[in-house]
């Protein structure tokens, strides 16, 4: 393979920047529902609310559909891995069939409304599949096409695939989608305002007050009146229930390049062998595709990015020969303990409030059929897989213990063991390098830029207090513990912390 310089940022943002930023909220706002977030799932229940009638905000810290939603893979897909021999066993066959037909109706739901407005979205229907090369993990795959299959889902077990190397086995889901992100939730964006919607940019939501009606309160200082809320940011940044003790944040790497449009391998493609490895191609035109690889998950504020940067691209290169490397990025997910994402009431006292979390990698279908969930628990309908989704789920506490357990572990080895570590000096810190170093009694969190200045601030994430670290391929200071992520001055990448790192004096 001949590398070409790899562009540092997300192909979907490169081209589909979506124009002018939408205006912050600058005076106080009244609202039917205020959905915190313009991510798939928050851009998904706001479109469904304004279809119903509803008066409705969205209300953005950053810009629209360019979080995580604009980071993903962009895989629209009802075969989540290996997740339904999981549910049957632990959900029972009711519990792992609602699964499947809500993400089925989510797919088939953002399907039609691509047709109902024209979206040219790049949508194309692909069949997915889970894949392992390892033969001892063949009867994994037979029972996971089984429970697929039992489910509700178009599914087999087969040996071939469109892949240019051998497998052992893999479970085949047809009908499934893929498509450009940011050109479908952008065109959903312009239809909710065009039915009276509202889209704030720029606006951090910071306070909560619930009641009726629930107040919010911005970091510009404005209050948001609704009689619903909906927190919609990922992880979530308003956290009643402790929901935070129930998520694994989990950081992946994406690189991507053009291929001879001979050598696509037709369809979604993912192994959980390999640390992960996800492919798929998108329409790129002159005889070639866009192939997307991820993989390389690790606990955000660890490991050595850079290395499994080139550990990634060495593997697209060696699987895929022909491919022509352009961009990288990352992307980062929460994984709930008990494999199904929390999306209902806010915490077991909410009358008003609502919360979508914990999609574990699959937050586009999950977030479509999000929003579709939350409108109609906010209109007070009946909807067939709401007990499977609540965050209140109670039935699921034996089963969640193990996982539960170990993710509070990792979160108290990092806010134990971290300060415990040797710390750099300042005078150690060459250009482009960053590193948690001792002055004056505490610990800082310093860079040192290629000009040679020092960018120096608090080592404590805002979030829950524990100690971030370097992440010198994105050149940012990470939370290991629940995944917050910030600049190199501060500033506030990713929840959920509200409050950027402080500045500090090398």
């Amino acid at each position: 393979m001949t590398r070409k310089q790899q562009v540092s940022g997300s192909y979907w943002l490169q081209t589909e920047p979506g124009g002018s930023p939408r205006p912050a909220l600058a005076e106080d706002l009244t609202v039917d529902v205020a959905v915190i977030g313009g991510g798939v799932a928050g851009l998904s229940t706001a479109w469904e609310l304004t279809r119903a009638g509803l008066g409705v905000a969205v209300l953005e810290a950053d810009r629209i559909a360019a979080g995580v939603t604009g980071h993903t893979t962009a895989k629209v897909s009802a075969l989540h891995t290996l997740v339904y021999d999981k549910l049957r066993r632990t959900r029972g066959a009711e519990g792992a069939r609602l699964y499947a037909r809500s993400q089925s109706e989510a797919i088939e739901r953002a399907a039609g409304i691509v047709a109902e407005l024209g979206i040219d979205c790049d949508w194309e229907e692909r069949s997915a599949y889970t894949y392992v090369r390892d033969s001892g993990r063949v009867e994994e795959l037979r029972a996971e096409a089984r429970a697929a299959k039992e489910a509700g889902l178009p599914a087999s077990f087969v040996t071939e695939t469109g892949l240019p190397f051998p497998v052992a086995g893999a479970v085949k889901v047809t009908g499934q989608a893929q498509f450009h992100p940011r050109k479908y939730l952008l065109a959903l964006a312009d239809d909710l305002v065009a039915h009276g919607g509202r889209i704030h940019e720029y606006t951090r939501v910071t306070g909560l007050s619930e009641g009726e009606p629930c107040r919010m309160t911005t970091d510009a200082g404005v209050t948001v009146t609704a009689r619903e809320v909906v927190v919609a940011t990922h992880y979530p940044v308003f956290d009643r229930a402790l929901l935070f003790t129930r998520l694994s944040p989990r950081r992946e790497l994406v690189v991507a390049g053009t291929l001879p449009a001979d050598r696509d391998p037709e369809g979604m493609y993912i192994t959980p062998d390999e640390n992960t490895r996800s492919v798929r191609t998108a329409p790129y035109g002159d005889g070639q595709r866009f192939l997307v690889v991820t993989g390389q998950h690790f606990t955000p504020g660890t490991g050595d990015v850079p290395a499994l940067f080139e550990e990634l691209t060495d593997w697209a290169a060696a699987h895929f020969p022909g491919v022509y490397v352009t961009h990288r990025w990352a992307t980062q997910d929460n994984d709930p303990t008990d494999t199904v994402p929390m999306v209902g009431p806010l915490h077991p006292g909410a009358r008003h409030t609502y919360v979508a979390t914990g999609f574990g990698g699959w937050g586009l279908s999950g977030g479509m059929m999000a929003g579709r969930l939350l409108t109609a628990l906010i209109r007070g309908e009946k909807c067939a897989w709401s007990g499977l989704y609540d965050p209140r789920r109670l039935g699921t506490a034996v089963r969640e213990a193990p996982m539960f357990l170990k993710t509070q572990a990792k979160v108290a080895r990092h806010f134990v063991g971290d300060r415990l570590r040797p710390a750099k000096s300042l005078e150690d810190l060459a250009p482009g390098e960053g590193a948690v170093v001792r002055a004056g009694g505490d610990r800082i969190a310093a860079y040192r830029d290629d000009d040679g200045e020092l960018h120096a601030v608090s080592a404590r994430c805002t979030h829950l207090g524990c100690l971030v670290n370097f992440n010198a391929a994105e050149r940012s200071w990470d939370c290991p513990c629940h995944g917050s992520r910030f600049g190199i001055d501060g500033e506030i990448l990713q929840g959920p912390a509200l409050r950027p790192l402080k500045r500090r004096d090398g």
